[in-house]
């Protein structure tokens, strides 16, 4: 079953700012079946917080994703997109979510325009723990538990 969603969505996010996100900064790795995930955060500046994803295994990279958070009309909104080898984009445009909740260490987005999620969260439940919540479109949530780690390994 198909999602469908309006070009200009009436959602309205809660209040929320870009320094609320800066637990999110870091680089954070985790195994995701016979590969890893690896996600690279860099500071909130400019209204604005980024990553840069990965994924690697059997000595090759499978995937680039890059994500977007930017404080828009007083709350937050998230770009996602995602890359094969050779900058082949998966999908024709990036994926917009929009603010669902946030708290002190974990924050929820909602797809407002089609893709492959529902919805995307990330929490930080201690300094070395970074998990994304992958909400999928049959409504089972995917949950996959990163660790921090330096890039400077």
């Amino acid at each position: 079953m198909a999602l469908t969603f309006a070009a200009n969505s009436a959602f309205a996010g809660p209040p929320a700012s870009i320094e609320q996100l800066g637990w999110m900064t870091g680089n954070w790795a985790g195994v995701l079946g016979p590969n890893q995930l690896e996600e690279n955060w860099i500071s909130t500046e400019g209204s604005s917080l980024a990553a840069m994803v990965r994924m690697t295994g059997g000595e090759a990279t499978s995937m680039f994703e890059m994500i977007t958070i930017e404080e828009v009309d007083g709350s937050l909104v998230l770009h996602i997109q995602q890359w094969d080898p050779g900058f082949q984009p998966r999908s024709d445009a990036p994926q917009k979510m929009e603010l669902e909740e946030i708290t002190m260490n974990s924050v929820k987005f909602k797809a407002v325009s089609e893709g492959g999620m529902a919805t995307l969260g990330y929490s930080h439940p201690d300094a070395e723990s970074f998990i994304i919540h992958v909400g999928q479109l049959n409504g089972d949530v995917l949950d996959l538990p990163l660790k921090k780690r330096s890039i400077w390994k």
